[in-house]
Parts: C-alpha cells; sequence; structure tokens
C-alpha cells in the first residue's frame, strides 16, 4: 500500500469492545460503540459488534449513511444534536438521536408523522460540563412540551462529561441524573428506558462499582479504539492500544543545522517556534503532515526519533540516533492519540488499511486464553 496509510487491527478493537462490554454488562450497562473519529468505517463497527456492543454511535448524517450502505447490522444512534433541516433524514436513518431542543423535536415530530414512524429521542441534560444539555431546572416543563409531540418517543436521559469543561463522572452528578429520571417519571407519569450517562471517562466510575444502577447505557468510543479510559488517558486493563498505527514514507533524509539561519517571522501557521541549537542533525522529510494529521498527537514507534514539527506537507524527524540506519524510501511508524486518529481517518489522503488476524503472536499466553475462552 502506497503511503501514508493508518493500519487498523480489527483484531484488536474487537478484543478491547468485548473487555469494556462485559465490564458495562457486570454492572448492569449497555454499550453503544462510538465510531465517530474513524468516520463511520464499516469494519471498525463489525468489529464493534462482534465485541458486543449493543448499538453503534455517529456524530455525522453521511457516517450512518455509510454504515447503512456496507449494510451494517447495528442500531444507529446520533451523538451531535440533529439540526431542524435534518429532520427528515434523521427520521428515516436514525434509531435513536440525542436532543435539547423543542423547535428540532417539533421538526422531528412533523418529518416522523409524515413517513408514518416513531422516532425515538435520548433528551440531553447538562450536569456541568457545559456542553450540549438542558439545565436541569428547564427538564420537567420540557419534557412535557415533549411528550406532547406526536411520533417522537423519549426513549431515556443522558449527559455529556469530559468533553468541553472536562467536568469528570463521579457518584453524585451521575446520581444527579438518576434523580432527574425519578423525578421525571414521578411528575409526567413517563417510564425512561435509557439513563446513558456514561462515556471513556467513566469506566473508573464504573469498575469500581460506584456507577448507581440506574445508569444503563454508555456512549463509548476511545477505551474501545485506543484501549483508554479519558479522564487521565491512562490504558485500560486488557485491552491494547496499537489497534491504530500511521505508517508514513520518508522523503528526503539529509543532515541540516538544527536552527534556521537568517530573520525569522512567524510559520506559514502563524507561529514562532523556539529551536534548539545543536549543530547539524540528520533529519528526515516525511510525507504526511498538518494538512492530513494532528502532528502533536503522534509519537515515533522508535523511541530513538523525535519529531521536531511539521509543515502542511511534511513532518519533520530528528533521525540523528539511528546512527544512519535510515534511508530514503524507508517506513516509519507512529502511534496516534484521539486527535490525530481523528484527523487519519477523516483525511482523504490517509489511506485506511484493514487487516485481521494480526495480533494473535503478540499476545501473552495469559491473553491468548483469556480470548480463547470468550
Amino acid at each position: 500500500m502506497s503511503h501514508p496509510y493508518i493500519r487498523i487491527d480489527l483484531d484488536k478493537i474487537e478484543h478491547n469492545a468485548r473487555t469494556i462490554v462485559e465490564l458495562c454488562r457486570a454492572n448492569g450497562i449497555k454499550v453503544v460503540g462510538v465510531t465517530k473519529c474513524t468516520c463511520g468505517n464499516p469494519e471498525i463497527a463489525r468489529a464493534m459488534r462482534r465485541g458486543g456492543v449493543v448499538a453503534i454511535g455517529e456524530s455525522q448524517l453521511e457516517n450512518i449513511r455509510r454504515l447503512k450502505d456496507a449494510d451494517v447490522d447495528a442500531p444507529a444512534m446520533l451523538l451531535r444534536l440533529p439540526s431542524p433541516s435534518e429532520a427528515e433524514e434523521v427520521v428515516a436513518s436514525v434509531n435513536v438521536s440525542l436532543n435539547s431542543e423543542i423547535s428540532t423535536l417539533a421538526a422531528l415530530s412533523q418529518a416522523a408523522q409524515k413517513n408514518g414512524r416513531r422516532h425515538d429521542v435520548i433528551v440531553m441534560v447538562d450536569l456541568g460540563d457545559l456542553r450540549e444539555g438542558l439545565w436541569p431546572r428547564d427538564l420537567t416543563r420540557f419534557m412535557r412540551e415533549t411528550l406532547r409531540l406526536p411520533g417522537i418517543r423519549v426513549a431515556g436521559l443522558g449527559t455529556n462529561l469530559a468533553c468541553f469543561g472536562g467536568v469528570m463522572p463521579s457518584e453524585e452528578n451521575m446520581r444527579r441524573l438518576s434523580d432527574l429520571a425519578d423525578e421525571v417519571e414521578g411528575n409526567l407519569g413517563w417510564k425512561l428506558d435509557w439513563l446513558s450517562g456514561a462515556n471513556s471517562s467513566g469506566l473508573n466510575l464504573i469498575a469500581a462499582g460506584r456507577m448507581p444502577a440506574r445508569i444503563n447505557q454508555a456512549r463509548i468510543g476511545e477505551a474501545i479504539l485506543l484501549g483508554r479510559e479519558t479522564t487521565h488517558r491512562r490504558p485500560w486493563p486488557d485491552t491494547f492500544q496499537d489497534a491504530f498505527s500511521l505508517h508514513a514514507e520518508i522523503l528526503e533524509l539529509k543532515r541540516k543545522p538544527s536552527a534556521p539561519l537568517g530573520e525569522r517571522s512567524e510559520d506559514a501557521f502563524g507561529h514562532l517556534t523556539t529551536f534548539e541549537n545543536r549543530g547539524e542533525i540528520e533529519r528526515a522529510l516525511v510525507n504526511i503532515g498538518r494538512e492530513e494529521i494532528n502532528i502533536e498527537g503522534l509519537t515515533p514507534h522508535d523511541a530513538r526519533l523525535k519529531i521536531l514539527g511539521a509543515s502542511s506537507s511534511y513532518l519533520i524527524v530528528d533521525t540523528s540516533a539511528t546512527a544512519g540506519a535510515l534511508k530514503v524510501g524507508d517506513e516509519l511508524a507512529f502511534a496516534v492519540n484521539y486527535g490525530a486518529l481523528l484527523t487519519a481517518m477523516t483525511s482523504e489522503y490517509v489511506k485506511k488499511k484493514n487487516v485481521r488476524k494480526a495480533f494473535t503472536t503478540q499476545f501473552t499466553r495469559e491473553a491468548k486464553i483469556r480470548y480463547a475462552d470468550r
């Protein structure tokens, strides 16, 4: 495969999904596998489904269309709040959507009636992260209005944490969501199927057995894809952190000064970078840049390499410590964080290489046994 490309180990994603699903299942929680940072890759969605997720969560209708066109057998959840102009397609393509605006719900209601459908929604509540959702004091009034809309069924309440404000899930805010559900059901006589309160940031709370019992749905992406919880980005037990790796090719390899020469201004992206003068070093120009990926999210597999920066077209890497072992045309491999994965997967310039049955020899004997027993 030509470069650059991202290698996707579907077996490791399936294994990670199974690990997370089993943890959540033991705590009465169903998992929606979130594929939004993979641009709705159908094979990744299938790997998650093999691992036991009950539905696929996506933020883009285009990605949901891609999954449906590929015949991925999974209910679809729209994670980004829909706009009124999208109501027709949302009702036609999506099983459940997250919502916080009555005007949007009215448009969904109209589209559902027009097409003889019923559309399920999860009403989002803001518990302090200050992203989407109703402020709790407004919830009962909003729910009363929503329950009057024909063609709309309120399937549950949800909240989102640790994304914008970085507010961590806690027993207190999860209990608040549970109490709000009790209040809605008591005041309006409406039974809620789902309390969608957890994402990858909530795994520690779940594992500690401190998640309130009414929280029964988790929307999980990064922990499945990259094997990390998202409060401290620590590896999660019994998961792989290397299901994705970025591969790019050396285009130029030369010894040059380590600091620019001449009067300097801002670079092409408006930055004035500080350079350490270490004399001449060996520098590789690699065929990926800021046009394709968030380079701050890359870590070379070879610990001897150091990323110096990037332009729109090139990644610049200090290869001095490799003692002349590299040459033009060689492939360099990089680990990716969530931001780098998102940009790589959504870039048309980065090819995607799905592989299966590639990790067995890398398992420890104990991991092989655990996997075989599932």
